[in-house]
């Protein structure tokens, strides 16, 4: 079924958001071929200048190339950190946390006392017990980011995944939900820019010091506005990471 123009945003809009989360998913890997220019006019029933416009974007995106021959085709993402909200909805379309070539080495998960902060994030007392999960994501080219996430630690019993040192299939927030059938609703990034420490320097491979670091922090709340995932990530100040936005309509 060819997909269908909605009303609610721009035509150019809804190609390039579509073409863009099937790039970040991993729906169209790198090195495949994206639509070209005809096929997308065809496709989306929009103009070959809407279409050129959309792959013009994604190439300033880095996100695909021109080849010679080939046509357009997915780049290597090396210098694109995936924020938590990209694994979500990665994890929701094609079943798989992260994208092609990316993959994740879990430090440690274990319980501890929450820190004020992670405290503050969950709700709950500060020193109490938390399941706390850190993590190195990496590619072809090393480390990528480094995350770790924080749950409430009754969830042990219930999900006892959380405190093995081994990758969930479909992620956190799924493996919680078919065990409580909480489900989360919707998530924030609150994002900033930090000095390395030597620490976290040496997990990401980083060699020049001082060096800064992206560092976001985000949260997943279920229907009810509780927090079902709080969790802190860094990733090296030469790696984009991508939010995207819309204008509110009345």
């Amino acid at each position: 079924m060819s997909p269908e123009v909605e009303r609610s945003l721009p035509p150019y809009r809804q190609v390039l958001n579509h073409l863009r989360e099937q790039i970040l998913s991993g729906v169209l890997a790198e090195g495949e071929t994206v639509p070209s220019e005809r096929q997308l006019a065809a496709d989306w029933s929009v103009s070959r200048a809407t279409a050129a416009k959309v792959l013009g974007e994604l190439r300033h995106e880095n996100l695909v190339e021109p080849r010679q021959g080939v046509g357009t085709v997915v780049t290597a993402r090396r210098t694109q950190h995936h924020s938590p909200s990209d694994r979500v909805r990665s994890a929701d379309i094609t079943g798989r946390i992260y994208p092609p070539g990316q993959y994740a080495k879990i430090l440690s998960a274990e319980l501890r006392p929450a820190p004020e902060r992670v405290a503050l994030a969950l709700g709950i007392e500060e020193g109490a017990q938390v399941i706390c999960r850190r993590r190195v994501i990496c590619d072809e080219s090393g480390p990528v980011s480094v995350s770790t996430s924080w749950f409430a630690g009754e969830l042990a019993r219930a999900v006892p995944a959380l405190l093995a040192t081994e990758r969930i299939p479909g992620g956190t927030p799924g493996a919680i939900e078919e065990a409580t059938g909480r489900v989360w609703n919707d998530g924030q990034d609150l994002v900033g820019a930090r000095i390395a420490t030597d620490e976290e320097a040496e997990l990401l491979g980083i060699t020049e010091r001082p060096a800064a670091l992206f560092v976001g922090y985000n949260s997943l709340f279920d229907e009810e506005g509780e927090v079902i995932e709080y969790g802190e990530y860094l990733s090296s100040g030469d790696r984009l990471t991508r939010y995207a936005y819309q204008r509110p309509r009345d």
